[in-house]
């Protein structure tokens, strides 16, 4: 077989290269320093930004090296098998390699992949043919992004994450240790807004105050009505979807929750219906927080983790009262405190409060700042919004005319800040995208850490036990050694917890030019996004 040609492979297998060959030869996004774009592996070192980004993407029929480098590197080949691969393709040295001889590379990473041995007579095997297209990870993803039509900082961020972050995320296990990894549905989704309360304070009927109506599933009563979590969002029609088809669909940011099982995905429904309040917002009501330890203990899930996994995905956090169930049980406590670092987000509204007059609604609203004082560990007031959601009128008879010109204030209060959520979503998409980014950081730093304290040889099951026993001193080694703020760690039991299913000594080691790469990207890429879209006027 001649070296470069493409006669080797099927037709299909023809159709995908073309188009994976059209893809390397457009190059990344051509505005720097965006994405950094390293130049050949095995020559250069792999964090240099390339100093003429514009110049290569010509879709000139040619993959030069720093064409090569991000999309042989999808691979997850050693260096030295790709330099092979390329000293293989490239046999008559030209530096840069045509359709004929990127299919004959992507061919031999296929056999790298597959554990045989890169040599200049492997292209002569005679089951070249049958060799499926290799595994190159992410490449689905941007191929859904076309690397020119990067027009949204939602777009710039979603490069980023691919390109930088991800990367860091997979090495050190962050996924299993804070958060699922992204997918493009988490980015493109809309704004969220999370109810929580006690049953009976009126979640629900919020909800269908704001709509104006009822939407599909709906059940209100004095009794625990909502036993499951409902989105309420934008649809065609109205419907119903079950948890487990919600789950796994593509286009829904909702595939993380796999990972509280089908005892919660069958807990978990979408209501999808017709509304112009839903094309900007989507809802999420959530079951009535439960008093005492045996109804936690009864439900089938882990309820404040599914709460605070959706504390990471909502823009806003609602915390419902009812005058009358004031009291913060135990349940109530832990939701609250799933909600850490979200702080920003919360918002307390107390409802139905014309069932009162205006002097018991005096000492219930200091009653309910002195029990949020308790479980909210923050030295600012939290913003309470006192009112009645629903859409009967105001009891003007429990509450004077002063009550009811309050009660209309707080609404349209409330109502500004909810109609504010989409305009500042793009705002909050970054903001999470930088936290998450310094938590994976964190995590990396810790993972290192651990596996430098482990022994070579011998003694490594005590050594490990030692380390999860004394995670408190190891978290402050790591934050005095890298100056980091102690803040931004995770939670010790929770992180002990998910440490003891794995062996440390398996883990990676703290490659700096992943790190780096990550301080990069919140030090000059995001800026420069921000940049490149911000008012030109301005």
């Amino acid at each position: 077989m001649e070296i470069g040609a493409a006669s080797s492979c099927s037709k299909e297998h023809q159709k995908i290269y073309h188009e994976w060959f059209a893809f390397a030869d457009s190059g990344p996004i051509p505005t720097p320093p965006l994405i950094p774009i390293p130049l050949l592996a095995a020559v250069r070192d792999l964090t240099r930004f390339d100093p003429l980004p514009c110049s290569r993407a010509d879709g000139d029929g040619r993959i030069t090296g720093p064409d090569a480098i991000k999309f042989f590197g999808m691979s997850r080949l050693p260096r030295a098998d790709l330099k092979q691969v390329w000293a293989i393709a490239d046999s008559k040295r030209l530096g840069y390699l045509g359709f004929g001889e990127f299919v004959t590379a992507m061919q031999l990473v296929s056999l790298a992949q597959a554990g045989d041995e890169i040599t200049p007579d492997s292209i002569k095997r005679d089951d070249l043919s049958s060799l499926n297209p290799p595994v190159l990870e992410g490449l689905d993803t941007l191929l859904a992004i076309p690397l020119t039509a990067v027009t949204s900082v939602i777009d710039g961020l979603k490069r980023l994450y691919i390109e930088k972050l991800k990367p860091l995320e997979v090495a050190y296990k962050f996924n299993n240790f804070v958060s699922p990894l992204l997918t493009n549905s988490d980015f493109d989704a809309k704004p969220m807004v999370m109810l929580l309360g006690q049953y009976s304070t009126g979640k629900t009927t919020f909800i269908k105050h704001l709509l104006k109506t009822s939407y599909p599933g709906a059940h209100i009563g004095p009794e625990p009505t909502t036993d499951r979590f409902v989105v309420v969002m934008s649809g065609p029609d109205e419907r119903t979807i079950p948890g487990n088809t919600l789950a796994v669909q593509a286009d829904m940011p909702f595939s993380g929750l796999t990972t509280f099982g089908t005892s919660f995905l069958s807990k978990f429904e979408c209501s999808q219906m017709p509304h112009p309040l839903l094309e900007h917002i989507t809802f999420v009501d959530t079951p009535g927080v439960l008093s005492g330890e045996k109804q936690r203990t009864q439900r089938s899930y882990e309820f404040t983790g599914v709460t605070s996994w959706f504390a990471a995905k909502c823009d806003l956090i609602l915390l419902l009262f009812d005058p009358h169930k004031l009291d913060i049980s135990d349940e109530f406590k832990r939701v609250i405190g799933s909600l850490r670092g979200h702080d920003d987000k919360i918002r307390v509204v107390l409802n139905k409060a014309d069932q009162i007059d205006t002097q018991q609604l005096m000492r219930v609203y200091g009653a309910l700042m002195w029990s949020l004082g308790k479980v909210l560990n923050t030295p600012e007031v939290s913003r309470v919004y006192i009112g009645s959601f629903n859409d009967k009128p105001v009891k003007e008879s429990a509450v004077g005319p002063i009550g009811k010109e309050l009660f209309e204030k707080e609404q349209d209060d409330l109502l500004s800040d909810l109609k504010d959520i989409p305009k500042k979503a793009c705002d909050r998409r970054i903001n999470e995208f930088v936290k998450r980014a310094r938590a994976a950081k964190i995590h990396a730093y810790i993972i290192g850490h651990l596996k430098n304290q482990m022994p070579t040889m011998m003694g490594k099951a005590k050594a490990q036990q030692r380390l999860i026993d004394n995670l408190e001193d190891e978290f402050a080694k790591v934050q005095r050694e890298h100056h980091l703020p102690a803040g931004d760690f995770p939670y010790v039991d929770h992180f002990r917890d998910v440490l003891g299913g794995y062996s440390i000594d398996k883990f990676e080691k703290v490659k700096p030019k992943m790190i780096q790469a990550v301080d990069d990207m919140l030090g000059y890429d995001i800026p420069e996004l921000l940049k490149n879209f911000r008012n030109p006027y301005e």
